[in-house]
C-alpha cells in the first residue's frame, strides 16, 4: 500500500462523529436512535452516513423490514472504527493518568541479577515520585518471560533472548546491558571459606544447591565438569527459587551458584559468602526488553527510562543508553 492511499482518511477529512455513528448503527440497528444516542438529528446522522459512504464508494448498511443492517463492508469499518475509538479512549486515560500524577499498572519481569541491585534502585525512584503507581514485579528465568512479553503480558523484561526462541527475536527490542559472571557461594562460617583457589575437582563431592536439568545455568555448571574429564556433582538439590536457595544454604554445608550480583548483595549483608572457587562459565549478556510492535503507556515508559538510569549506575560504560535507544 502506498502512503497516499494509506493516508485517505487524512484527505477525505474523515470526522470521529462518523466513527462514533458506525458504532451506534450497529448497536441500534436504526439512523434515529443512533443519532438519539449521539445527541445529534436525523438528517444530521444520514448526511454523515452518506458522506462516509461517497467517500469510500460502497454501501454500509442494507436498509431491511428490521431496520439497517451492516454490510460486510460496513461490518469492516464498524470493527477498525471501533479500535480508533478505543485508542482514543485509552489516549485520554493515560493523559488523565499523567495529569494525575502517574498512576496505572506496569508489569516487569526479570531475572535474579538485574533484581538484586539495578531494578530496585529503578523502582525505588519510580515509587518516590509516583507512589500511586502500581508496579507487578516477578522473578522468572529468560525462556518463560520472553514468551509473556512477545504476547502483552509483561511491559518490559530484564534477561536475555535465548537461541532457542529465534522466532521470538522478531517480536522484542533488545537493549544489551552487561554480561552475568556466575560464582560459588555458602553460608559464612562454611569450613571452605578460607580455603584459598579451590578447584573443580575438590568440590565435585561438595553437597551442592543447583538450578534444575533443562536450565541454563545448570547445563553450563555441568558442563565444566564435563569438560575437564570429571563427572558433575550428584549430591545435589534441584531449585530455581532464591528464598529456597539461601535458606537451604543459612541451614548447610551446601554450595550453590549464583550471578556475582546477587552474591555481592547477599554477602554485603553478611547472610552469604563467595567461596574461592575459580568458575570458567559465565552467563550470556542480558538486556532490556520490550514488545517491537507495541508502544508503552506513560507509566511504562517511565519505569522503562528508571531501568536504564539505574543500569548506567549499576553498570556503568558497560550500557549505552543513547546507542541503546
Amino acid at each position: 500500500m502506498t502512503r497516499s492511499n494509506s493516508n485517505w482518511f487524512v484527505r477525505a477529512r474523515l470526522k470521529t462523529r462518523q466513527l462514533l455513528l458506525l458504532a451506534a448503527m450497529e448497536e441500534e440497528g436504526n439512523v434515529r436512535r443512533a443519532a438519539d444516542s449521539l445527541g445529534i438529528t436525523q438528517p444530521a446522522a444520514s448526511r454523515l452516513l452518506k458522506e462516509l459512504e461517497d467517500m469510500l464508494g460502497v454501501s454500509l448498511f442494507d436498509r431491511t423490514p428490521h431496520g439497517m443492517r451492516a454490510t460486510l463492508y460496513g461490518e469492516v469499518m464498524i470493527r477498525h472504527a471501533r479500535m480508533v475509538l478505543s485508542n482514543l479512549s485509552h489516549a485520554h486515560d493515560e493523559i488523565s493518568a499523567l495529569r494525575a500524577g502517574l498512576t496505572g499498572q506496569v508489569r516487569i519481569g526479570v531475572i535474579a541479577a538485574a533484581a538484586a541491585t539495578m531494578v530496585p534502585r529503578a523502582i525505588a525512584s519510580v515509587k518516590e515520585r509516583y507512589p500511586q503507581l502500581q508496579i507487578w514485579l516477578q522473578v522468572e528465568t529468560s525462556d518463560v518471560m520472553l514468551a509473556q512479553v512477545a504476547e502483552g503480558e509483561l511491559d518490559i523484561m530484564i534477561g536475555r533472548v535465548l537461541e532457542r526462541q529465534d522466532p521470538l527475536k522478531t517480536e522484542v527490542r533488545y537493549e544489551p546491558l552487561a554480561d552475568e559472571p556466575l560464582c560459588v557461594v555458602a553460608r559464612t562460617g562454611h569450613p571452605l571459606e578460607n580455603e584459598t583457589d579451590l578447584t573443580l575437582r575438590e568440590v565435585v563431592d561438595a553437597s551442592w544447591v543447583l538450578h534444575p536439568p533443562g536450565s541454563v545455568l545448570r547445563h553450563r555448571f555441568d558442563l565444566m565438569f564435563s569438560q575437564i574429564g570429571l563427572n558433575p556433582p550428584q549430591n545435589v538439590v534441584n531449585t530455581n527459587n532464591f528464598l529456597a536457595i539461601s535458606s537451604l544454604l543459612l541451614h548447610s554445608d551446601m554450595l550453590a551458584v549464583l550471578p556475582d550480583e546477587v552474591a555481592r548483595e547477599y554477602q554485603q549483608y553478611g547472610l552469604l559468602k563467595r567461596m574461592p572457587v575459580d568458575l570458567p562459565c559465565r552467563m550470556d549478556t542480558f538486556g532490556i526488553i520490550t514488545r517491537q510492535a507495541q508502544l508503552l503507556s506513560p507509566a511504562a515508559s517511565m519505569v522503562l527510562e528508571a531501568l536504564r538510569s539505574a543500569a548506567v549506575g549499576v553498570y556503568g560504560a558497560a550500557f549505552d543508553p543513547a546507542v541503546a535507544r
